[in-house]
């Protein structure tokens, strides 16, 4: 008997509101088709990653068709940053050295930029769908620091690789122990 699961399917690299409808369409298409060739239902809910600054700006369109929001913040910094990550651990080290960031922007999401993008993101999805599951992934998410921006800024999940979740964990609950207390 067990649970009842419910698949998530997440559509990547969307930067309209028309491209994941289509993409939505053709996906509801095969389910339905493959549910009347089984005789079998399956529960399902369609999201797409945010990993273009484009589609940040545009969630409030792209949330019409979506019930989640995953942030993929390693491409989403390397899309607001405009460049790649391997080439970025060749210079990174002398820009935080001589304080042009603060902190290496693929270890601990540059807050101003694109965490920015993901509030933006956020206020406009939930506008337009106020159930709106939000998260990140990405290696983002067994970071401390990061953890609490995402916890700040209303998101739901946080995932990373499992090695981090223990960190992920420990630092979301004391993300979630901070607000409570500044409540106070």
């Amino acid at each position: 008997n067990g649970v009842a699961p419910i698949a998530e399917i997440m559509i990547p690299l969307v930067s309209s509101e028309k491209e994941l409808s289509i993409l939505k369409s053709a996906i509801e298409t095969v389910a339905q088709n493959v549910e009347a060739e089984t005789d079998n239902h399956v529960n399902y809910t369609i999201g797409t990653m945010i990993e273009l600054p484009r589609a940040a700006l545009r969630a409030g369109e792209i949330a019409t068709h979506a019930e989640f929001f995953s942030f993929g913040t390693n491409d989403l910094t390397q899309t607001t940053y405009g460049l790649s990550r391997d080439d970025a651990g060749k210079f990174l080290p002398d820009y935080v050295a001589q304080g042009i960031v603060e902190r290496d922007p693929f270890v601990t999401l540059d807050q101003d930029a694109v965490g920015e993008l993901i509030e933006i993101a956020a206020k406009r999805g939930r506008n337009t769908r106020a159930d709106i599951k939000l998260g990140i992934c990405g290696e983002h998410g067994g970071d401390p620091a990061s953890i609490e921006f995402c916890h700040n800024a209303g998101l739901d999940y946080v995932s990373c690789s499992p090695y981090r979740v223990p960190i992920a964990r420990l630092s979301a609950a004391q993300a979630a122990i901070r607000a409570k207390i500044a409540k106070t």
